[in-house]
């Protein structure tokens, strides 16, 4: 049983999502690099908006949560809309707050166009000033071009610099997690959590 657990969340809400491709093909590249890897499906949960008092009153909140807590990494394959990662992803970490404290973060964009490559930094940045995040030095970032069966169940990644992109992002969170894994244990935010 591998020593590296890696938490993978789809956070696009499309029926045909892009990002979940390619979450799918992170969490391939994962496993076969020795991690254990489990793909979290934002459209499979009923997330409310944060600032809403239900919202964190929700059953499965608490398996999101541990999701996250739990993890050596966490990946994010996040579609990007008006220059930003879309809401989703953003409520996610506001729901989920201090369980992203020393985290290892990576990010797998899809994007409709290529002038948006850096708009992941700024959701990286408010990582790693509120939480104090240690983010992955690469990501992945697609356009519509990079896929086969675009928007069809069959969907696939196409491009092969996509692919190798993916495998990449997956074998330098893997061996980031394993160096980094009893640093970030010993911080005293970290210490005694379960």
């Amino acid at each position: 049983m591998s020593d590296v657990n890696v938490s993978v969340f789809s956070c696009s809400l499309h029926s045909q999502s892009r990002s979940y491709v390619m979450a799918q093909k992170a969490v391939e590249d994962l496993v076969g690099a020795g991690a254990q890897a489990t793909l979290y499906d934002l459209r499979e949960y009923d997330l409310d908006f944060c600032g809403r008092p239900e919202a964190r009153e929700y059953d499965r909140l608490g398996e999101l949560r541990s999701a996250v807590r739990d993890a050596s990494a966490v990946l994010m394959a996040v579609p990007i809309y008006n220059f930003y990662v879309n809401a989703a992803a953003k409520n996610l970490i506001e729901l989920t707050g201090r369980e992203w404290i020393y985290k290892l973060v990576g990010f797998i964009c899809a994007a409709g166009g290529q002038a948006s490559y850096m708009s992941v930094m700024n959701i990286a940045n408010s990582l790693m000033l509120d939480f104090r995040c240690i983010i992955v030095p690469r990501f992945v970032y697609a356009t519509s071009g990079a896929f086969g069966n675009d928007r069809e169940p069959d969907m696939y990644v196409q491009d092969e610099s996509i692919v190798e992109r993916i495998n990449e992002l997956a074998t330098m969170t893997v061996s980031l997690a394993k160096a980094l894994d009893p640093v970030i244990e010993e911080m005293p935010e970290r210490k005694g959590r379960t």
